[in-house]
């Protein structure tokens, strides 16, 4: 485990216009990650950025153990020199066991704003993909991603049919009490794990959808499954239809919608049949948006009279909620332990096993050359039978006594760190096959 990091932050600790700041575009990432993989001195990497989250997540190479990397991830995430101690203040850093614990919490939702959501484990699935399309995991990120998604799936089986609620669900919520029982059709723009779960709750409550998306073949597939219709990010930019909501949660470093397509969605909005006589409704729109940066401008929004929800308002709500729904998720917290526990060991077996092999045959070895020398000299006067006795015994007690370390040194490797064993192997020279005169 000593080999895997963390480095990044997320709204537990930062601002959401911390986390926008550090994003990479979903565009970007297949180029940026090799260079981000060179210039942090590791072996493997791979990105998650999510609308509440900048994390990179990080295997460095055999022998060495994981540092922090929280200074010169600053700097390559924003493209300049931090002042000194920024970093430190800014981002947070796991190393080893440690980090391993935090890819699995995140994995099953114990780490989120939403304690207990589902949508992390897909993003953090879209991330690996990323990350082997552009050649930055290999064996040990891949392993750790196995074991993370696992475990959340497991988790998900577990707790099937409880009710654990998300963001999306949270906007869900917000856009049912601004549509107030009345009609009005809500644009999901862009296709992702927060616009697929929102829109799912909004397709149950009957509202009617319209998803929109820069490539059509996606939005398409998801309006079939949601009895919605489908439209294109560009012609929705220029001519945007009526709609009582949105819920925005989708990629790039620009808003997706201008302070003139808002105007113009405004308007359509004051425009539509009915708009200004259902009781209860505001005729504006409600903008929920999940995008990190922003999808939506907020001082754009504000100007052509449209309400936006930003994620720093979700994160605020859900926190009075998080405590509760920790206590709820503790089950899932002790599996993650006993998950860790395992894991730890079977890691410590699997790294340390090729030297226990070279241990093993230096005890060997050391017996097999002080019994050729005292065959030669004080026992050559033995029986081809009785030197063949004696070599049998020599043979066994050596790898009898070989046990002892080799038992205890494997014991020791899940909880000492790599310098602890390497200085026993220094000290012992057994790592050569030989022993001090």
């Amino acid at each position: 485990m000593h080999q895997i990091g963390v480095v990044g932050l997320s709204y537990r600790h930062a601002g959401i216009d911390d986390v926008a700041r550090l994003s990479i575009p979903k565009a970007d990432l297949e180029a940026r990650l090799p260079s981000l993989r060179q210039a942090l001195g590791v072996c493997e990497i791979l990105y998650l950025g999510t609308c509440n989250r900048v994390e990179l997540v990080f295997a460095t190479h055999d022998g060495d153990s994981a540092g922090d990397l929280r200074d010169p991830a600053l700097e390559q995430l924003t493209g300049q020199r931090a002042p000194q101690g920024q970093a430190s203040r800014l981002l947070r850093a796991w190393a080893g066991e440690s980090a391993v614990e935090h890819v699995l919490l995140l994995a099953c939702g114990l780490d989120s704003a939403q304690a207990g959501e589902r949508e992390i484990a897909a993003q953090l699935r879209g991330a690996w993909e990323a990350a082997r399309a552009a050649g930055t995991c290999g064996p040990m990120l891949d392993r750790l991603m196995g074991e993370a998604l696992g475990m959340a799936n497991r988790v998900q089986r577990l707790h099937t049919g409880t009710g654990t609620s998300s963001l999306a669900d949270l906007a869900a919520a917000r856009v049912l009490d601004h549509l107030a029982g009345g009609a009005g059709t809500v644009a999901l723009i862009g296709v992702s794990p927060m616009t697929r779960r929102c829109g799912l709750a909004l397709h149950r409550a009957g509202v009617p959808l319209l998803i929109v998306n820069r490539t059509l073949a996606p939005a398409a597939e998801l309006a079939a499954s949601l009895d919605g219709r489908a439209l294109p990010l560009e012609r929705f930019r220029e001519q945007p239809e009526a709609v009582a909501a949105l819920v925005l949660a989708a990629g790039g470093g620009e808003p997706v919608l201008d302070g003139r397509s808002l105007r113009r969605l405004a308007e359509s909005a004051m425009r539509a049949p009915g708009a200004q006589s259902q009781p209860g409704r505001t005729p504006t729109p409600l903008a929920v948006d999940f995008g990190v940066p922003p999808n939506v401008d907020p001082e754009e929004a504000l100007r052509a009279g449209i309400t936006r929800v930003g994620m720093s308002d979700l994160v605020e709500e859900v926190q009075q909620r998080r405590v509760t729904e920790l206590l709820r998720l503790a089950p899932v917290r002790a599996a993650i332990d006993d998950r860790l526990a395992r894991l730890r060991d079977e890691m410590a077996a699997r790294a340390i096993g090729p030297r226990l092999a070279q241990l093993r045959g230096a005890f060997e070895h050391i017996a097999t050359a002080d019994l050729e020398r005292a065959l030669a000299q004080e026992l050559s006067g033995l029986t081809a039978q009785q030197r063949a006795a004696v070599q049998g015994l020599t043979s066994r007690l050596a790898r009898r006594l070989a046990h002892l370390p080799i038992s205890g040194l494997r014991a020791a490797a899940a909880h000492a760190s790599p310098e602890v064993i390497d200085a026993f192997f220094r000290e012992a020279r057994l790592h050569r096959g030989t022993r001090e005169r």
